[in-house]
């Protein structure tokens, strides 16, 4: 898998764990060293690898191994615990040459990076004296003899220096300090000075003050930020640089994932503590943690370039910045213009030629060669559409250089790249030709501004007449004002054009509205005149029946014209909802057989929509249409939202149920709750809860908005299988930051699509897991993981391209559930009209052809059942 992705984190982890169970220690120290190389190794893996080297660590070279191991340790991260674990290891090599002088050496260092950590500096100040005492001990002479002068002065340095260990700690505010002072005056043959009193008071008020923080960092959840901040800005106004560096890096050693805190904590580096192996050391770590932000490489290119780093090792940095991975084509123009801006600042432009200046313009080229085949080809677009970099090289060779025919070609080659339509392209290449060209060419680049410019023609007439004005001749004058006149009059020509188009569309668009209005009418009316017809005939099946004097029992067959009538307007859906439209309540009561659910539905009264119940109301959907008794099975549902008024279950004119309907509740509070059932299984599929909104008062608003723009906080995860929970999702992706929801993509019935969205804290955990995710392997399916970029919405078709429309494009009505899968007819072939227009006998009448004959079509004879089963077996 490593060889296929080196970036994945947690297969490094594995490899790691496997290597060292087998106790394979040649392939577990290859193992490690590459992951070191890519990652910065957290404070767990680093003392295990540590406690592994010390067991093999038995001569000299090798503890020279260890010791090396302990430097690369200490500048991943400040860790309390490995600089004691330093220290201590340090001390079994005391008895070399220089051996005691190493470890204070080293414990200095320690106290100096950790020493001021309020909760675990007091144990590297404990383990300091201890070293010291036992130093003490073995400077002690024999029982019973006289101490030499030498002996003497030997014991009342090592004194001093362990007195000077407790005066210097005293002054710290630190956990159970108070414990210390008791320990140095138990110590201590004589008082305490009134001086180490003092400072043990005020650092006594200091951790007073200290104290809030450390305990809302002890109560908090990883990874704390809100906390450390809180921190950081306490001790920023406190002003004690030493403090203000370890807070910061006690911040980071739990967010190293977080580019932001990286850039306050260089950016106070840089501005004030200015100290080059301080300020370059956390610079090259922000990178390591964070390769994928631009803004972090850049500022580590400004620092080395402002601490005088060899152009070697600035160039060797840059080219790892272009294999950093950056997530946008923009972070590639950033970075580039920044190298180059470096590279632009070393030449002596006194000189003709330089060979400074040569790499200049060498980078120059590269880096527009760069944009446009490795960024367009990787992001589809170069990040520069506008050519800054070009520009920039253009201004560089005009102003510094004195080429402006090398200004001229890049300014050409600008053009032809879809700039010459912008009047503001133009107008800035006539400021530099202005500034360090001739009019002539000031001339010529206007005139040509006039000609192709289509966004603010005007503009640049106004400007081609002003330079004539000042400059131009009489001949010059009557030239562009020719010009512009012509040029003006073709745009405000086709401006007129536009105009009268989108007028004709308009009026189109009403005629058409004007049509369907009366189409609706007259289809209004017929169904009117059908519904007449069919309450005659069950009046006439009605006096049938009572002149017979008995009822008898038919089987449940729904007849022509019966079950697929037009329902009376009683029936028709009127209560309007987060769709447009819904239906009447289902009633309460005993079950409905079904053959005479549409008739029953005509006793219940229309239900209107009262749009003041809104607040209190929800709109539920995408139920089953099978659902049994919809009423009982919401009214379970919400029941625990609060108390349920009201439940209005949307039905058809056949009495099916819709799969929608509203939930009305006595409190806002209780439709709020029940907001929270959103996408809660009900029978095999999500059922969606959202506000009741009516949408001919709001036709703007949507419950499901998704974006359609770059989520950098948000990952797309693709190939993950179907059987795959959301909880086995979490557990994968919490490993690489705080994940703060999860989307499991499903169809209309529920089922998964193999596809999920997963909403980091915030850009850099996404980025990360993205590094560390993408080819992970899953249940023996390979996802593909990305930052979330959905496509845009497809738009309706516009009458002209480039043009908005005036009216919305003409649907196409399809049914409740759009266009089903499969245009096949259900209806018998016996049943079918034929699409040839000769007249032919069909269902007991003769239709005449539309070609043939202009009068409507003759009324259908009614058939009995006894009929249309005679007629299907003539068939």
């Amino acid at each position: 898998k490593l060889s296929i992705n080196a970036f994945d984190y947690n297969c490094h982890l594995d490899l790691i764990k496997l290597l060292r169970q087998e106790g394979e220690l040649v392939k577990l120290r290859r193992a490690r060293q590459k992951m070191s190389e890519l990652f910065p190794l957290t404070e767990e893996i680093w003392l295990d690898w540590l406690k592994d080297e010390i067991k093999m660590a038995s001569e000299s070279s090798e503890r020279e191994k260890v010791y090396e191991l302990f430097e690369r340790a200490v500048k991943d991260y400040i860790c309390p615990e490995i600089w004691l674990e330093y220290a201590q290891y340090s001390i079994g090599g005391i008895g070399q040459e220089g051996g005691i002088e190493r470890v204070r050496g080293i414990f200095e260092r320690a106290l100096t990076a950790v020493g001021l950590h309020v909760t675990k500096g007091t144990a590297l100040w404990e383990a300091y004296r201890e070293f010291e005492n036992a130093i003490l001990e073995t400077a002690q002479p024999a029982p019973g003899s006289i101490p030499s002068p030498e002996q003497q002065q030997v014991l009342c340095s090592q004194l001093e220096k362990i007195h000077a260990l407790f005066r210097r700690q005293l002054g710290i505010p630190l956990l159970d300090m108070e414990a210390s002072y008791a320990e140095y005056e138990e110590w201590s043959e004589e008082p305490i000075p009134e001086t180490t009193i003092k400072n043990y008071k005020k650092a006594l008020q200091q951790l007073e003050k200290c104290k809030p923080y450390e305990e809302a960092l002890l109560g908090a959840e990883t990874p704390k930020l809100a906390e450390y901040q809180a921190y950081i800005d306490f001790e920023m106004k406190a002003g004690d640089p030493a403090r203000i560096q370890l807070i910061y890096e006690r911040a980071l050693a739990e967010n190293c994932l977080v580019p932001d805190l990286w850039a306050r904590y260089n950016q106070y580096l840089d501005r004030q503590l200015k100290v080059k192996e301080l300020v370059l050391s956390a610079h090259e770590r922000a990178v390591r943690n964070c390769p994928w932000t631009v803004g972090l490489w850049i500022r580590y290119l400004l620092a080395m370039e402002r601490h005088r780093v060899e152009h070697s090792i600035i160039s060797e940095m840059f080219e790892k910045a272009l294999n950093a991975g950056f997530i946008q084509a923009t972070d590639y123009v950033e970075i580039w213009q920044a190298y180059l801006d470096y590279l632009r600042r070393r030449v002596d432009f006194t000189q003709d030629s330089s060979k400074e200046l040569e790499e200049l313009r060498s980078a120059f080229a590269r880096a527009v060669e760069y944009l446009k085949q490795e960024v367009e080809e990787r992001f589809s677009e170069s990040g520069d559409p506008s050519c800054t970099i070009m520009q920039n090289w253009a201004r560089v060779e005009a102003r510094l250089c004195n080429n402006m025919q090398k200004a001229r070609e890049l300014w050409d080659n600008i053009m032809t790249k879809g700039n010459a339509k912008y009047a503001n392209m133009w107008l800035e290449y006539y400021n530099l030709e202005r500034a360090h060209g001739d009019t002539q060419h000031c001339r010529k680049a206007l005139h040509r501004a006039v000609q192709c410019t289509s966004d603010y023609p005007e503009h640049v007439c106004e400007v081609l007449l002003t330079l004539e004005r000042i400059e131009g001749t009489l001949e010059d004058w009557d030239a562009a004002v020719q010009k512009t006149e012509n040029r003006l009059a073709r745009v405000n020509e086709q401006r007129a054009k536009a105009a009268e188009k989108e007028a004709a569309l308009a009026k189109q668009e009403e005629e058409r509205a004007e049509q369907r209005k009366q189409a609706r009418a007259e289809k209004k009316a017929s169904k009117k005149a059908k519904k007449t017809r069919i309450g005659d005939k069950r009046k006439a099946d009605e006096d049938d029946e009572g002149e017979w004097g008995q009822e008898e029992e038919l089987p449940s067959k729904r007849h022509r014209g019966e079950g697929d009538g037009v329902l009376p307007e009683e029936d028709m859906e009127v209560e309007t909802g987060l769709f447009g439209r819904s239906g009447p309540e289902k009633p309460d009561g005993p079950a409905i057989p079904k053959e005479k659910a549409s008739t029953s539905r005509k006793d219940i009264p229309k239900v209107f929509h009262d749009s003041s119940k809104d607040k209190v109301t929800v709109f539920v959907s995408n139920l089953s249409y099978t659902m049994a008794e919809p009423e009982a099975k919401l009214r379970e549902l919400f029941g625990s939202c609060g108390e349920v008024v009201e439940i209005r279950a949307v039905f058809n004119n056949k009495g099916t149920f819709r799969g929608y309907g509203y939930v009305q509740f006595r409190e806002e509070g209780a439709a709020l709750r029940a907001l929270a059932l959103d996408r809660t299984a009900v029978e095999g599929r999500p059922m969606f809860v959202s506000p009741c909104v009516d949408k001919n008062k709001n036709p703007d608003f949507k419950v499901f908005r998704y974006s359609t723009t770059l989520e950098k906080h948000k990952l797309f995860i693709s190939g993950l299988p179907f059987s795959c929970t959301k909880e086995e999702l979490e557990e994968v992706c919490k490993a690489h930051g705080n994940v703060k929801d999860i989307r499991l993509v499903t169809n209309r019935a529920g089922k998964p699509k193999g596809l999920a969205y997963v909403e980091y804290e915030n850009e850099a955990q996404a980025s990360q897991a993205v590094l560390k995710m993408d080819g992970l392997t899953v249940k023996d399916h390979v996802i593909k993981v990305m930052i979330s970029n959905p496509p845009l919405r497809r738009l309706p078709d516009r009458p002209e391209p480039g043009r908005a429309s005036p009216f919305p494009a003409p649907r196409q009505i399809y049914g409740a559930r759009g266009k089903g899968r499969t245009q096949l007819s259900m209806m018998p072939r016996a049943l079918q009209r034929q699409s040839n227009p000769m007249p032919k006998a069909e269902n007991g009448m003769v239709q005449n052809s539309p070609a043939t004959s202009s009068e409507p079509p003759a009324e259908p004879k009614k058939m009995s059942n006894a009929d249309f089963a005679k007629m299907l077996l003539k068939k």
